[in-house]
């Protein structure tokens, strides 16, 4: 149902180690995964990891909260890119969007769009599990305007994690023109399956080898 380019494989703990980090890598290459996805300090490590490979380089940016400024995501994003990131994941800002400030949320993604630049595609976490269906809508509604490339249904470090249900909604939503990415909680095959089923066309986890397995 899936190839090894569904998924993003991910390490984005706290205590994560170089040699953890490494470890990912290298599973990453063996296996052929679509990218590597870390914290902004491993981004020059990863990339370095993964040269004239096509696995890309992916990193998290207003993570795991999304409640700083704009600015500050913007220049995270330009120091992601700088170091070799080509995909960026941010976060949204969801207490802005709660307060319908839909003007700041559009503008907080398009600017860290342009932080992008032609270097690296953005991906949007919405942060799924904190939001009304009617919310989740929204901000898929305004990461497509913004020009994102992907939605994301979660960090993986909130109540909750990517649902079959909630993916569904995000592809219905965006239609077949941008990318639809679950992660959080998606541990076995079977939950892989259900998510690429729903509409997911890449898959964030950590546990990326147990599931090809």
């Amino acid at each position: 149902m899936f190839t090894t380019k569904y998924f993003d494989h991910t390490i984005l703990k706290a205590d994560a180690t170089e040699a953890q980090v490494l470890k990912i890598c290298k599973e990453a290459l063996e296996h052929d995964f679509a990218s590597v996805c870390v914290n902004q300090y491993y981004t020059a490590f990863v990339a370095e990891q993964l040269k004239g490979s096509d696995v890309k380089v992916c990193t998290v940016v207003g993570f795991p909260l999304g409640m700083m400024s704009t600015k500050v995501k913007c220049f995270e994003t330009e120091a992601a890119v700088a170091d070799g990131a080509t995909e960026v994941d941010m976060v949204i800002n969801v207490g802005a969007l709660k307060d319908k400030k839909y003007d700041f949320v559009l503008d907080d993604i398009k600017k860290v769009k342009a932080a992008c630049g032609d270097k690296a595609i953005l991906k949007v976490i919405i942060e799924a599990c904190l939001l009304t269906d009617e919310e989740k809508v929204k901000a898929c509604e305004l990461s497509k305007e913004a020009g994102a490339d992907f939605v994301k249904t979660s960090t993986g470090f909130s109540t909750g994690g990517a649902t079959a249900e909630d993916v569904k909604l995000m592809r219905q939503t965006v239609g077949s023109e941008i990318g639809v990415k679950a992660s959080g909680g998606i541990r076995d095959r079977k939950t892989a399956e259900a998510m690429v089923e729903a509409g997911a066309s890449r898959l964030g986890t950590s546990a990326t080898v147990e599931i090809i397995k």
